[in-house]
């Protein structure tokens, strides 16, 4: 039986019909099966296996090439749910790199849609990939690529000029094309504001249960992280019995919207 592959149409409807989108990070084909299986959503390659996989500080570090290779293990055995790929540190710095990432990503990793982060200064960048048939997810909030220039993690958007930049941004990357949005550890309250204001889908992480859906790091919520795990996730594996388990346990908490609690909440 074919089974019909999530895109942002898709994405789009769920929206419409309010039933959360789940999202978790993947960089490999076996949790790739595994999650699919769970009825995971999307799955985000991300730069974040920086740091998770390679032991890197940030994601800074991670290449395109890293990038390509690990959306392509994912992609060769996935089915139904959207991979999307982040565009690593300055790999969209121009318009021609961006291109050229956006081909690779896509053409030789098999990515259905690209992610970068960043606001006003990526609007004409989002704008030209899109022209040229690139579905773009933009992501605002907490920039982890631009961690050293913001001085560390730390949640955005929790005053009222934060606040009017980020919605800003949110709605000029819809008007440039932008098919989704992530928002990362920004106030509930705000969120919860963006969703409902797009026409887009906005999956939150780190931003309250109001969102269109939720993503997490993988490894954060099967407690793999080693030291402290971010305050916004939860570790699914302490109240499972296998890996199957506690991803299905988050499916059905996200879906449910009993996922996010207060706990990892910011208000």
């Amino acid at each position: 039986m074919t089974v019909d592959r999530i895109t942002s149409a898709t994405l789009r409807a769920m929206k419409r019909r309010r039933e959360p989108i789940v999202s978790l990070t993947c960089y490999d084909a076996a949790f790739c099966h595994l999650l699919e299986q769970a009825g995971v959503d999307v799955l985000l390659v991300g730069d974040s296996l920086g740091m998770v996989l390679q032991g890197q500080p940030s994601t800074v570090a991670v290449s395109l090439e890293h990038m390509v290779y690990h959306t392509a293990c994912v992609s060769r055995v996935g089915k139904r749910a959207l991979v999307l790929a982040d565009m690593p540190f300055l790999s969209y710095a121009t318009a021609e790199r961006a291109l050229q990432a956006a081909e690779r990503l896509m053409a030789e990793g098999g990515a259905g849609m690209v992610k970068l982060e960043g606001g006003a200064a990526v609007l004409q960048t989002v704008g030209l990939l899109t022209r040229f048939g690139v579905p773009v997810c933009g992501h605002l909030g907490l920039l982890p690529q631009s961690v050293h220039q913001i001085g560390g993690y730390r949640y955005q958007g929790r005053d009222d000029a934060g606040a009017a930049r980020i919605r800003a941004d949110a709605l000029a990357l819809q008007e440039a094309g932008a098919s989704l949005l992530v928002l990362e550890c920004v106030p509930a309250e705000l969120a919860a504001a963006l969703s409902a204001e797009l026409e887009i889908p906005v999956i939150g992480i780190g931003a309250g249960s109001g969102t269109d859906g939720q993503v997490l790091v993988l490894h954060d919520m099967l407690g793999l992280t080693p030291g402290r795990s971010p305050r916004f996730s939860r570790n699914f594996m302490a109240d499972a019995d296998s890996v199957s388990q506690a991803v299905a346990a988050y499916v059905a908490e996200v879906r449910s919207r009993a996922f996010p609690g207060p706990e990892q909440t910011l208000a």
